[in-house]
């Protein structure tokens, strides 16, 4: 999709749809990224402005408006530079982050699954992730989120706290590989059995561990180098390229398959914003 087309499917009140229809908060944070690859700051204004329009009172944002929970679509606005949202919004965000955590790594969840004779393993205990709607678990790919959001933040402004709350979750990334490297949902083994990684959250990850150095994380670029040969689905190309450019290994050259399609505002906002990293325009890192 080019910038003129980007621009032509914004809807009256700002935001942008996955493919039509109402504004959703995540197609339109992407747009705007997007948008701001190219110096189009009409567009972006108008879409800050919807987002504002939407925020919650506890700081964080819902999926889209009428929506009255705070999800983790706040780590999007997150990653959005601060002057952008604005300096008040984008600190909201950032503390909404650092106040969610996965329901497991919670006091009470803990002490009811003790009654029940079910210890938390201490994993989920001290390195909490966050879920894709509070009051759940945590999963890999809000996590991964949240921690490119913060690593963000951190750089512009260091602060021992956040540094933490980051280090802690990429050990929550860290013991949820799965056999023979690579990243799905979240558990390596939800029905008793190995499961297999997905293209999608293994990309994801990636970009959340950008500069550790594991035995995980060499897998993990190995598995993502092998979806990159065969992947035809735009949403893994994209983030499969952002968790190998996190590290450094993103095959020199590489061009996107010709019959790959990009069907939704999403799909083209970030090949926009992937190529403009690839040259040198970086919007997920500080």
């Amino acid at each position: 999709m080019s910038i003129e087309n980007l621009i032509s499917k914004q809807n009256r009140d700002g935001g942008w749809a996955y493919v039509r229809g109402g504004s959703w908060t995540e197609p339109t944070i992407y747009a705007m990224l997007a948008l701001s690859s190219a110096g189009e700051s009409i567009a972006v204004r108008r879409g800050a402005d919807w987002l504002r329009s939407i925020a919650r009172p506890d700081g964080g944002w819902p999926p889209r408006a009428g929506v009255d929970e705070s999800t983790w679509v706040t780590a999007l606005v997150g990653l959005l530079p601060p002057e952008t949202i604005g300096e008040a919004f984008h600190r909201k965000a950032i503390d909404w982050l650092m106040d969610t955590t996965g329901e497991e790594s919670s006091a009470i969840y803990r002490l009811r699954q003790w009654l029940l004779g079910n210890p938390t393993p201490a994993s989920d205990r001290d390195y909490p992730g966050w879920p894709w709607i509070p009051g759940t678990a945590g999963w890999v790919g809000p996590t991964s989120f949240a921690i490119l959001a913060l690593e963000k933040e951190d750089h512009r402004r260091a602060s021992r706290k956040v540094r933490h709350r980051i280090e802690g979750a990429r050990q929550f990334l860290l013991r949820r590989t799965c056999e023979g490297g690579g990243w799905n949902h979240g558990s390596s083994r939800p029905l008793g059995y190995p499961s297999r990684a997905y293209p999608e959250t293994t990309g994801l990850a990636l970009a959340a561990l950008r500069g550790v150095r594991s035995p995980e994380v060499s897998q993990g670029i190995a598995m993502a180098k092998g979806f990159l040969a065969d992947c035809r689905s735009a949403d893994a190309l994209n983030w499969l390229r952002l968790g190998l450019r996190a590290h450094g290994e993103l095959p020199p050259g590489f061009c996107t398959p010709t019959d790959v399609e990009y069907r939704t505002t999403q799909d083209q906002s970030l090949d926009l914003v992937m190529t403009a990293g690839e040259q040198g325009q970086e919007y997920f890192w500080g």
